[in-house]
């Protein structure tokens, strides 16, 4: 549950367009493949949110409760995978489609022409010293795959998790299902959130409110480790 305080190495508030907002971090269990996300959300947010505030929660849990996890022994990645793999440059904060494995799921959920045209696209734009163009073609489904690291909780330091399924939908359902356990009006929103920026993939907000709430989150409040900190709450200060 949360306590109002920050994970370590965490500030608990941040100053955007002037105002001043708590981001607090609710600690929970592992969520497992089978796990109701509704159920969930009632048993650890529920008993946190007020009027007002946001929730905000993880791509990952969301994906892991939609059954978008999947082992790494379960994932046999085909030629391609292993050759396009090679050439994505890892970051300091997660493997990205830098392994044969997430690179075969991007294949299968964004299809193959669509990975092979960013992956051309993107070989010739690095020549004039262009980054990112690989993504921004290959798209959010791409983006979000997440593969193992070391820092990843078990069981998920062997297994890839996708993307979650309509997000946006997911977040409105959530807004209503607080209002009932609740009876609180709170925003929801599912983010992408890592060490070196963050996406909204669906929420109840509008475009400003999702871009303050990226600005909220810049320096990622629930942390990239062994945190367990899937959810969290945005409240002005």
């Amino acid at each position: 549950m949360s306590a109002d305080v920050p994970n370590d190495g965490k500030a608990l508030t941040v100053t955007v367009d002037g105002t001043a907002f708590a981001r607090i971090p609710i600690r929970t269990r592992v969520v497992l493949r089978g796990d109701d996300l509704d159920t969930f959300i009632a048993e650890y947010a529920a008993p946190v949110v007020r009027d007002g505030d946001v929730l905000f929660v993880t791509e990952k849990i969301v994906a892991i409760t939609q059954g978008r996890s999947f082992t790494l022994d379960e994932i046999q990645p085909r030629a391609l995978a292993r050759f396009l793999s090679k050439y994505v440059t890892r970051t300091s904060y997660g493997i990205g489609l830098g392994m044969p494995e997430t690179m075969e799921m991007a294949l299968r959920e964004c299809g193959t022409p669509r990975i092979l045209f960013a992956a051309v696209v993107s070989a010739v734009t690095k020549l004039f010293g262009r980054r990112g163009d690989f993504y921004r073609i290959a798209g959010d489904k791409a983006r979000a795959i997440d593969g193992p690291t070391s820092g990843t909780i078990p069981p998920y330091n062997k297994a890839v998790v996708l993307g979650p399924d309509r997000p946006a939908e997911v977040s409105a359902r959530l807004r209503t299902l607080l209002a009932e356990k609740s009876g609180v009006t709170v925003d929801v929103a599912v983010v992408d959130i890592n060490d070196i920026g963050g996406n909204i993939l669906g929420s109840t907000l509008d475009k400003p409110g999702e871009q303050r709430l990226v600005r909220i989150l810049r320096d990622n409040p629930l942390g990239q480790g062994h945190q367990s900190t899937p959810l969290g709450v945005i409240r002005a200060a």
